[in-house]
C-alpha cells in the first residue's frame, strides 16, 4: 500500500541529507536532489569524495555543506541533524545511504567484519531514524525517509553472509517503522531500496575496513573480485537507480527494487519457504 503523499510531491526548495554521498549512489542522489532544486547536507567518512560530490553538484555555499559523518557512531549523527536544523532548519529527505561489505565464506567471517558491516549497514540506518524521524514528525511537514538495502536484503547469495544479513536487517527495520509511520497520521514516509548490482565502488568499500578487521581476516579478494565483475557489467547505472528511487519517493512507494531480476529472485525464494524447498542460489540478483 502506498503512503498518502502530495501527488508528484515538488521537492524544489526542500532540504535533502545523504549519508554515504563521497561516491557511488549516494553521489548520484546528490546529484539527482541537486537537479530537483533541494539544499544538501552530505555526510561520509571520505572527505575528499565529499568534495568531488559537492563540486559535481554545483550549488552555491548557501544551498549545500559537507561533514564529517561516521554513521556506526550516535553521536556523528547527531550532529549531522543538527546541522541540517541548523543550515536549513530542517530535513525533507533522508537518505540512510552509506554502507559496507565483506566477501568470502561465512565461517571465515570474524567478530570484526560483524561489527563493523552491522555497525555502518545496520546502524547507520537506526542512527539515522533516531537522530532526524523526532523532528521530521514533530515538524508536520511532508517528509520521507530512503533506506539503502540491496537485493541481498531479499535473497541470500553465497560469499555473502555478513553483508546480506545486515541489508535483510535493513528491509525488516524498514518495514517497521513503514507501519509506525502510517499510525502517526503524519505525513512522512519510508522507502526501502533494493538495487541488484550497480556500478559503485562498494566492492572497494574495504580501504575504511579498520585495520584490526584487515588482519583478522585478509581473504576478502576472491569473493570482492567476483562482485567487481558483476558491477562492472551492472545493467543500470547509480544514476539510473537513483532516478527510479526520487520517482519512487514523489510516488510514495514503499518497496524500490529497479532490476526485474532481483523480483523474480525475491519471488522464487518465496515460493520455495512457502513450499518448503531448499533456496536456490542468486548468484545474478545481488547486492
Amino acid at each position: 500500500m502506498q503512503h498518502p503523499m502530495p501527488p508528484r510531491w515538488n521537492l524544489q526548495g526542500k532540504t535533502a541529507v545523504v549519508t554515504g554521498a563521497g561516491s557511488g549512489l549516494g553521489r548520484e542522489f546528490a546529484l539527482a536532489c541537486a537537479a530537483a532544486g533541494m539544499r544538501l547536507v552530505l555526510a561520509d567518512v571520505d572527505e575528499a569524495g565529499l568534495a568531488q560530490t559537492l563540486a559535481a553538484c554545483g550549488l552555491p555555499a548557501a544551498e549545500a555543506v559537507t561533514q564529517h559523518c561516521d554513521v556506526s557512531r550516535p553521536e556523528s549523527v547527531e550532529h549531522l541533524a543538527r546541522t541540517a536544523q541548523e543550515r536549513f532548519g530542517g530535513t525533507h529527505l533522508l537518505f540512510n545511504n552509506a554502507g559496507v561489505l565483506v566477501a568470502g565464506p561465512v565461517w571465515k567471517a570474524t567478530a570484526q567484519d560483524w561489527s563493523w558491516v552491522f555497525g555502518v549497514n545496520v546502524m547507520g540506518v537506526a542512527n539515522g531514524i533516531r537522530s532526524f524521524v523526532p523532528a521530521m514528525l514533530e515538524r508536520g511537514e511532508p517528509a520521507w525517509v530512503v533506506n539503502t538495502a540491496s537485493a541481498a536484503g531479499l535473497v541470500c547469495p553465497p560469499d555473502l553472509a555478513v553483508y546480506s544479513a545486515s541489508k535483510h536487517a535493513v528491509v525488516a527495520l524498514s518495514e517497521c517503522l513503514h507501519h509506525e509511520l502510517r499510525a502517526s497520521g503524519k505525513p512522512l514516509g519510508v522507502s526501502v531500496l533494493c538495487p541488484g548490482f550497480v556500478a559503485t565502488g562498494i566492492a572497494d568499500a574495504a580501504r575504511h575496513r579498520p585495520a584490526d578487521a584487515r588482519d583478522a581476516n585478509p581473504d576478502q579478494d576472491p569473493g570482492l573480485e567476483r562482485v567487481r565483475e558483476a558491477t562492472r557489467a551492472a545493467p543500470l547505472s547509480a544514476a539510473e537507480v537513483a532516478r527510479v528511487t526520487l520517482e519512487a519517493v514523489q510516488e510514495g512507494r514503499f518497496y524500490v527494487l529497479p532490476h526485474p531480476p532481483v523480483r523474480a529472485a525475491a519471488e522464487q525464494r518465496l515460493q520455495a519457504i512457502v513450499g518448503g524447498a531448499a533456496p536456490t542460489s542468486p548468484r545474478n540478483a545481488a547486492p
